[in-house]
This record gives structure tokens, C-alpha cells and sequence, in this order.
């Protein structure tokens, strides 16, 4: 008897260290600038590549094509939610960042700073393409289609957003919150939608993702299709969500607000 409740207490004692190294740290405000960071020079790169897709897509006389444009920022927001979706949840974007606060799975508090954080990212983004190329390819902006309304990109842009933000939401609702699943459907969700959408609207999805090239280029013109758009459609996809799967979960938190994979045996507990 002696041995078995032995055995029961080791066994216990692993369950709760193992408790204890998986426990989410999202909540110490300590991390807040690391978090910010990422969201910085993440969002920094993929304003990077999918302004920067027309930019040389122009400046090479189209040997990057417009499926290749179409297609690379879905695989860069891949790569991204791979290396860094633990540490802020990898929104990268002011729409995804709403979406989130809306769904309560993210503290509205928080959300000025994620916002001005991705803002400095994409216009950082915008202003290295300038002065890498020149304002050629428009820098890269997002505007409606040959013949094609500002209504009809609008409309366009929210139905986009809306399907964005449930494919987000959706795989940060359980076990499928942080890798594999998560940065596929994403990264192939944003590929898809510029491979049919791009030529309708520019399939942005993203506010600073456009703010920033017109931003830059000083034309602010068709900009607020692109605030508009994604806002009204983050805000129709958290409907949505709240449909499909009800109430908010802590998974979809912790997805929201990163787990930073903190492990340090030499911190105490507090």
C-alpha cells in the first residue's frame, strides 16, 4: 500500500510540473514589449512582401506574376504565426486585433498599443520600399480593379475580412489554436482570396497593410475602402463565430494573446 500511494504522489507530483511548464504566461505585463515587438516586425514583413510583390512585379517588368504577388503574403503570415504566434498571437493586423477584443479572447486595453505597433510596422514596411525602389508599382497600394466601383471593392473587402476572421477564430477555438493548422488555414486562406479577390479589390483584408503605401506614396484617396472594409468584416466574422461556436473559450485567449513559451527553472513561483 505504501508503495502504491508512493507511486501516486510521484505521479501527482509530474502532473503538476508539467501543469506549471505548460501554463500560459500571457497575462504578466512584464512581456508587453516583447509582444509589441513582434507585432512591429511582424507586420512589418508581411507589408514587406505584399506591398512589395507590386513594387517589383513593376520594377521587373513582370517576372514576378500576379499569382506570385497573390500568393507570397499568405505563405509570409505562414512563416510568421510559426515563429512568433506564441509571443503575441501574431494578429498583425488592426482588423484581427478587433476581432479578437470583440471576441473577448483579447483585453481592449491592450488593443491601442497592438494597433500603433502594427501602424509603425507596415509604414516602417512602406518606407524601406521607397527608398529601396522608388514610389514604382504605386508602392505596392491597394486599389479597386480596372472597372470595377468603390462599392463594389467595398463590398468585397468585407466579405473577405468576414471569411479571414472566422478561418482566425476558428483555429484559435481549441487544440488547433497554434501551429500547424493554424498558420496553414490562415497562410492559405490570404493566398487564396488574392489568387481569385486581387483583381476585384486588391484582397487587403489588412488596414495598415493599405493605410501604409498611401500613406507613404500621399494618396489617401481610396484608403478608407480599405479601414472600412476590414472593420465592418472583422465585426461580421465575430457574429459569425459567436454562431458557429458560441461562447469564447480560453484556448481562443490564449491563441489571442500568445503563451511566450516561457520556461525558466531559476524563476520562483509566485
Amino acid at each position: 500500500m505504501t508503495s502504491i500511494r508512493n507511486e501516486r504522489k510521484k505521479a501527482e507530483l509530474s502532473r503538476r510540473m508539467v501543469q506549471k511548464q505548460s501554463s500560459p504566461d500571457f497575462l504578466d505585463p512584464a512581456h508587453e514589449w516583447r509582444r509589441l515587438f513582434a507585432e512591429t516586425w511582424g507586420t512589418f514583413l508581411l507589408v514587406l512582401v505584399a506591398a512589395g510583390g507590386g513594387v517589383v512585379a513593376a520594377r521587373s517588368g513582370g517576372t514576378v506574376s500576379a499569382g506570385m504577388v497573390a500568393v507570397a503574403p499568405g505563405l509570409m503570415v505562414m512563416a510568421i504565426i510559426y515563429f512568433m504566434g506564441t509571443v503575441s498571437g501574431a494578429h498583425l493586423n488592426p482588423a484581427v486585433t478587433l476581432a479578437f477584443a470583440a471576441r473577448r479572447n483579447f483585453p481592449w486595453r491592450r488593443v491601442p498599443g497592438y494597433v500603433l505597433a502594427q501602424l509603425i510596422g507596415g509604414v516602417m514596411a512602406a518606407l524601406f520600399l521607397r527608398a529601396m525602389f522608388g514610389t514604382v508599382g504605386a508602392l505596392g497600394a491597394t486599389v479597386p480593379g480596372t472597372d470595377v466601383g468603390a462599392g463594389s471593392a467595398l463590398v468585397m473587402e468585407i466579405v473577405l475580412t468576414a471569411g479571414l476572421v472566422n478561418t482566425i477564430l476558428g483555429t484559435a477555438s481549441g487544440a488547433r489554436n497554434i501551429g500547424t493548422n493554424g498558420a496553414i488555414a490562415v497562410g492559405g486562406y490570404i493566398a487564396l482570396a488574392g489568387l481569385w479577390a486581387g483583381p476585384i479589390s486588391g484582397a487587403s483584408m489588412n488596414p495598415v497593410r493599405s493605410f501604409a503605401p498611401d500613406l507613404v506614396r500621399g494618396d489617401l484617396g481610396m484608403t478608407w475602402i480599405y479601414i472600412v472594409g476590414p472593420v465592418v468584416g472583422a465585426l461580421i466574422g465575430v457574429v459569425f463565430e459567436w454562431i458557429l461556436k458560441g461562447k469564447p473559450t480560453i484556448a481562443g485567449a490564449i491563441a489571442a494573446q500568445g503563451s511566450l513559451d516561457v520556461d525558466d527553472p531559476g524563476t520562483p513561483d509566485r
